[in-house]
C-alpha cells in the first residue's frame, strides 16, 4: 500500500474553505491587514468586505501566514497523513515559500514544499494536478518534483482598467499612473512565473482584450506546443470585483476564441485583486497533466 498524501495549500490559490473541504484538500487562510485590523481570507473577510474596503481607500496589507498556523497544520495532517504536499504562493511574490521550505527541513522530508512559482488559478490548477497524482499514487517528493519541473507550464494576463491600485501599492509611480490616465492607457499584465509584469500598453479594453486573445494564442503554439491539440491544455478565464456583464461578456469571447472547450471563469485570489483592484479581465492558460494522469481529479469548475 502506498503513502498517504494529504495536499495542503494557501487561499492565494482562490480555493475556498467549502470547496478544499469538499476536494479533501486543506486550505490556509492568507492574513489581511485591513486598516491595522487583522482579517484571514475567507475566514473573516469575504470577497465582498475585502472590495468594500479596497473601494473605499483603506490601508490593506498582505502578509505571510503565521509560521505557528503552518507548524500546527502540519502536525495535524501528519496524524492521519504520512506526508504532505504543500503548494503555497509563487516564491517571486512572497517570502512565505521559502519560509515554509526551512521549516519544513525539521520534518525528514515527510513535508515537500513546492516552489513551482503559481498564484491564483494556475496554483489552484496545480494543486488539483497535486491531489490527482497522489490518487494515483505518487509519494510526496515526486508530485513536488513534477511540479516544480512543469511551473512554467502557465500562463495569465490580465487587463486593468486603472492603475490607480498598482500606484497605491508601490508597483507603479504616481507620475507613470498620472500619465496613463491621462493618456487613457489600458493596461495589460502578465504573470509567468516570478511576478506581475508589464506586459503591453492599450489605448481601449476592446484592443486589450484582442492582446490578451493573441498572447493565450501565442503561448499554446509556440510555449506549450499545442496549436492543434488545445485538449492539452486547460483555458479560463478570470476576474477580479464583482461578476458582472463585463464578465460574462468576456467569458463568452473567450469561448468564441476556443469553440467546444469548457471554459469557466473564476475570480481572481484576494491578493492578486489586492494589488489590481477590481474590474479586471484575465485569461489563463495551463498544460495538462500527461494523459495517463486521472483528468476527472484535475478540474474544479467554480460558477
Amino acid at each position: 500500500m502506498g503513502k498517504r498524501v494529504a495536499v495542503l495549500t494557501d487561499s492565494n490559490s482562490g480555493i475556498t474553505q467549502a470547496q478544499g473541504k469538499a476536494l479533501g484538500i486543506r486550505v490556509l487562510p492568507m492574513p489581511f491587514y485591513i486598516n491595522d485590523e487583522l482579517f484571514y481570507e475567507d475566514i473573516t473577510l469575504s470577497q465582498e468586505q475585502f472590495y468594500h474596503h479596497l473601494e473605499t481607500d483603506a490601508e490593506i496589507h498582505t502578509s505571510m501566514p503565521v509560521v505557528g498556523d503552518v507548524l500546527d497544520c502540519w502536525d495535524s495532517l501528519l496524524k492521519e497523513y504520512d506526508e504532505i504536499v504543500y503548494i503555497p504562493m509563487s516564491s517571486g511574490l512572497s517570502s512565505s515559500c521559502a519560509t515554509a521550505a526551512s521549516l519544513s527541513e525539521d520534518y525528514d522530508g515527510r513535508v515537500q514544499v513546492v516552489n513551482n512559482q503559481r498564484i491564483s488559478v494556475t496554483q489552484r490548477q496545480s494543486v488539483l494536478d497535486a491531489m490527482a497524482l497522489a490518487d494515483q499514487g505518487w509519494d510526496a517528493a515526486r508530485i513536488r518534483a513534477y511540479l516544480e519541473q512543469t511551473k512554467f507550464d502557465s500562463t495569465i494576463y490580465i487587463y486593468l482598467p486603472s492603475l490607480k491600485y498598482l500606484k497605491k501599492g508601490g508597483r507603479v509611480t504616481g507620475a507613470a499612473a498620472a500619465l496613463g490616465t491621462l493618456l487613457k492607457i489600458k493596461p495589460v499584465l502578465q504573470i509567468q512565473g516570478e511576478k506581475l509584469d508589464s506586459f503591453a500598453k492599450c489605448r481601449t479594453v476592446k484592443m486589450s482584450k484582442m492582446t490578451m486573445l493573441k498572447a493565450i494564442e501565442d503561448d499554446i503554439r509556440d510555449r506549450f506546443q499545442a496549436a492543434d491539440h488545445t485538449d492539452m491544455v486547460w483555458i479560463s478565464g478570470a476576474y477580479s470585483g464583482s461578476r458582472d456583464a463585463e464578465v460574462e461578456e468576456w467569458l463568452s469571447e473567450i469561448q468564441d476564441a476556443y469553440p467546444g472547450k469548457n471554459i469557466i471563469m473564476q475570480p481572481l485570489s484576494l491578493s492578486v485583486s489586492c494589488h489590481i483592484g477590481p474590474g479586471a479581465l484575465a485569461i489563463t492558460c495551463t498544460k495538462k497533466l500527461p494523459e495517463n494522469a486521472d483528468e476527472s481529479a484535475c478540474r474544479m469548475d467554480v460558477q
